[in-house]
């Protein structure tokens, strides 16, 4: 069995799972050591850091992008994936999709609209993606889109 330190970024593969005990977690990560997809390594990893634990079960997300420190285990057996042990990790970067988790879509005929928690205001798109506006509330949604198409025509 090989043991080194390693510091390395990658991006978060799957949904983190608890781990065998409390205060742990699993993990995969996608490790890019060229810029070339083909080179792309699937590492598994595990933490027995608490705060990591938690963090990698509750705010961290599929395709994040993460920079970690830890304990690299290649075990004897070639046939058997070698292990990163985490002791630190910064998130570098959220997924970029990661943000339309607080929003929603939704379809008014040939129109769309979307919702997001933080605010009333409702930018409104024809389905094709052309802007109409933003409407100042829920309520105000038809008004701009009936202005919009007597300006415009019909949706």
């Amino acid at each position: 069995m090989d043991t080194k330190p390693l510091t390395v970024d990658g991006f978060l593969y799957t949904v983190p799972a608890p781990g065998d005990g409390p205060g742990t977690a699993r993990f995969q990560l996608v490790v890019s050591p060229t810029d070339d997809a083909v080179d792309d390594v699937v590492w598994s990893c595990i933490t027995s850091n608490p705060r990591i634990a938690y963090a990698l079960l509750t705010e961290i997300q599929s395709g994040d992008l993460l920079y970690v420190s830890g304990f690299l285990t290649r075990l004897d057996n070639p046939a058997e994936p070698a292990l990163l042990t985490v002791d630190d990790l910064e998130v570098l970067a959220p997924a970029p999709a990661r943000a339309l988790q607080e929003m929603v879509l939704d379809r008014y005929g040939e129109y769309v609209v979307v919702f997001d928690a933080d605010t009333e205001a409702v930018p409104v798109f024809t389905a094709h993606g052309q802007w109409v506006g933003t409407a100042e509330s829920p309520d105000a949604i038809g008004t701009l889109i009936e202005i919009h198409e007597r300006v415009n025509g019909d949706g």
